[in-house]
């Protein structure tokens, strides 16, 4: 594929990205801002247009990435409320990871003028909390993911390129692609 087929693939899937968020339930607050008025907002115009294209490329990355991880959660807990009922947190997380989200969550709390990362404590937990989450109700989810080596090489392959974009790195096509395998193997498994 030439330059130009990847360059309209790489947009493409950046659309899906964006209608992923929307179907996975994005708040539309700030929905009714046009582009022009959030690049006025953040002062694009002061920034090195080569970084900001580079990052801009990036930006469809990370929204399939946070698509992904919000779907991810939302069918952990839906797997864990089947199993456990609705003290499912209590039942089919351990202790460490229940301490760290409630750590978290009292930490945000206190800048009370920011926005807050999610409304359940499963929204405060790190990427790996999730396999960790999955392996300790493994009963639960063997119906669902054939071995849990897989869902380990899911989520670890996923959280690598997440960290590099989210330290404001950038991904070559061939780690964007792994994400995107990453990602339809796990919508064809467990469903988005």
């Amino acid at each position: 594929m030439n330059a130009t087929g990847r360059l309209y693939e790489f947009v493409y899937r950046g659309i899906l990205a964006d209608e992923a968020l929307d179907k996975a339930g994005r708040r539309s607050g700030s929905s009714d801002l046009s582009a022009q008025e959030v690049a006025d907002a953040l002062s694009v115009d002061l920034l090195d247009p080569d970084a900001l294209a580079a990052a801009a490329r990036m930006a469809a990355v990370y929204a399939a990435i946070a698509a992904f991880e919000i779907s991810a959660r939302r069918f952990i807990t839906k797997v864990l409320l089947e199993s456990h009922g609705d003290d499912w947190w209590d039942k089919g997380v351990s202790d460490k990871i229940r301490t760290f989200a409630l750590s978290r969550r009292d930490e945000e709390e206190k800048t009370r003028w920011h926005g807050r990362r999610g409304t359940e404590l499963l929204d405060y937990v790190e990427m790996g909390h999730l396999v960790n989450i999955i392996q300790q109700n493994w009963s639960a989810f063997e119906d669902y993911i054939p071995r849990m080596d897989w869902a380990t090489a899911i989520f670890g392959g996923i959280e690598r390129s997440r960290n590099v974009i989210m330290h404001s790195g950038f991904l070559d096509i061939e780690d964007i692609e792994r994400v995107g395998m990453h990602i339809r193997d796990w919508a064809k498994q467990v469903g988005s």
